[in-house]
């Protein structure tokens, strides 16, 4: 039986549901293929956005012999057997090479394309749901042109959940009728996925009860078919990180709730590990010496979380997320220890001074003899005068005190036992 998925996928650029940024009129790639130019090219999004759709319609108006491969199956003897009909007479109006999935080839099976790209005879069409310029040769990238494809937005994918729900009723000889909120509740919660909505449309109605030519779906039935399965989520691709992301831009931003909203979202899938991670990073990066408090508290809290498991781990992490979304911001260490970073990765590694050295003997041809360290407690307030950047480096300030009540509270108390 062919999904439904597949007897709903348009055929025309217009048909097309979303990605206006690329195919509305007067847009570059519209005016590309408007004209009939098929170059390569590369479709970059998630799953269920439209990429092969607008690959087999190009391919259906190009007078170029088509070939389908995908990445997850090809092997080099596929790919190799498609090049052997460039300049044969099934090749004779060019060669256009559909590829899914691309980032599944290695770099010889991506390689091996590169000489016909180059020289025309073959035009490739290619896509990917992950980050091209990670997992395409770079070769492959610079000979053709990427396109973003973006997750359809709830209001571009209404009609066609209408659509979807038509076509069943005609399929299935029934009057599919949708309750209210129905269409809405599918199109807002697949993620914008275009291919996973009219699945859901089609679970949907086969699970439903045929009453006098009446086929009503209930939004209970669609709740509980799609209860846990809209989740966009790769825990090794960009969406992982993008998450990770938008948390630490939150946070960073001091707004609890949007912290809360991608926290629930990694805690949705389970990656309780990476979340906890990556608020530790935040207390020491973002927090840091505005509230050095933080970083025992969020530690705390991550241990506690890891000793439940979820679902109970989620309390403390929603504590330690809005401790640090609330809290005061400094990132004075982050910027303090790269400063000093710097300063070695340009080659600067100087001899410690000699007051700071281990103590040991000096040697024959010292200048300077014995070791004439002062130790600090011995001086009033616990501090007395001395270097202790190497020679090349002592006048060199990497720390700045942060404008915080704590590191100016520091600030001061240096200030103050310096002057006396």
């Amino acid at each position: 039986m062919t999904p439904l998925a597949d007897k709903i996928r348009p055929t025309t650029l217009d048909e097309i549901v979303g990605q206006p940024h690329l195919l509305a009129p007067g847009k570059p790639l519209r005016r590309i293929l408007e004209r009939g130019q098929v170059t390569n090219m590369i479709f970059y999004g998630p799953s269920g956005v439209g990429k092969t759709t607008l690959a087999r319609i190009i391919a259906s108006n190009s007078n170029m012999t088509l070939y389908k491969l995908n990445g997850t199956s090809a092997s080099v003897g596929d790919i190799k057997e498609i090049i052997a009909q460039t300049g044969t007479l099934a090749g004779c109006n060019g060669i256009l090479l559909y590829l899914d999935e691309i980032q599944y080839l290695n770099k010889k099976q991506q390689q091996s394309l590169l000489e016909y790209i180059e020289n025309g005879s073959l035009t490739l069409i290619a896509s990917t749901t992950e980050n091209p310029y990670f997992a395409v040769f770079n070769a492959i990238i610079s000979r053709s042109t990427v396109f973003e494809f973006k997750p359809v937005t709830a209001k571009e994918l209404e009609p066609a959940v209408e659509r979807a729900f038509r076509l069943m009723g005609q399929e299935l000889g029934a009057d599919c009728q949708p309750e209210d909120g129905v269409v809405s509740y599918i199109a807002s919660g697949c993620g914008g996925d275009v291919r996973k909505a009219v699945n859901t449309v089609e679970l949907s109605v086969l699970a439903s009860e045929t009453r006098d030519g009446v086929m009503p779906v209930t939004l209970e039935t669609v709740q509980q078919l799609t209860q846990r399965s809209n989740m966009r989520y790769d825990r090794d691709g960009d969406q992982h990180y993008d998450l990770l992301s938008a948390l630490q831009k939150s946070i960073r931003g001091s707004d609890e709730n949007a912290a809360l909203h991608y926290t629930a979202r990694l805690l949705e899938v389970g990656d309780l590990l990476s979340l906890v991670r990556r608020i530790l990073v935040i207390a020491a990066e973002d927090v840091g010496l505005a509230y050095p408090q933080a970083m025992p508290i969020v530690k705390a809290c991550v241990d506690a979380a890891l000793q439940l498991g979820l679902p109970e781990a989620r309390i403390p992490i929603a504590e330690a997320v809005i401790l640090l979304a609330t809290a005061p911001k400094s990132n004075s260490a982050y910027l303090a220890i790269d400063a000093a970073a710097a300063d070695l990765q340009r080659g600067t590694t100087c001899e410690i001074p000699r007051q700071l050295q281990n103590k040991h003997f000096d040697g024959a041809d010292a200048k300077v003899r014995g070791q004439h360290y002062l130790y600090p407690h011995d001086y009033p307030n616990h501090w007395v005068k001395q270097q202790y950047l190497p020679d090349e480096l002592k006048d060199r300030v990497y720390y700045q005190f942060g404008q915080n009540k704590q590191e100016q509270a520091a600030r001061a108390y240096k200030e103050l036992i310096q002057k006396k």
